[in-house]
């Protein structure tokens, strides 16, 4: 008797299902990732100099 093996259809089928889910989660956090390089990149902010005039 092995002992991998989902014993039941259902658990066959919730494990396809959180597999799916994971790899969707996974390919959703890639396409929102921000490259390290926008993120350690300065960006002079001007906007306090137009209030000190």
């Amino acid at each position: 008797m092995p002992g991998d093996e989902p014993a039941s259809r259902g658990e066959q089928v919730e494990a396809a299902e959180r597999e799916a889910a994971k790899k969707r989660l996974l390919e959703q956090a890639e396409a929102e990732r921000v490259p390290v390089k926008e993120t350690t990149q300065a960006v002079p902010d001007r906007r306090w100099r137009s209030d000190q005039r």
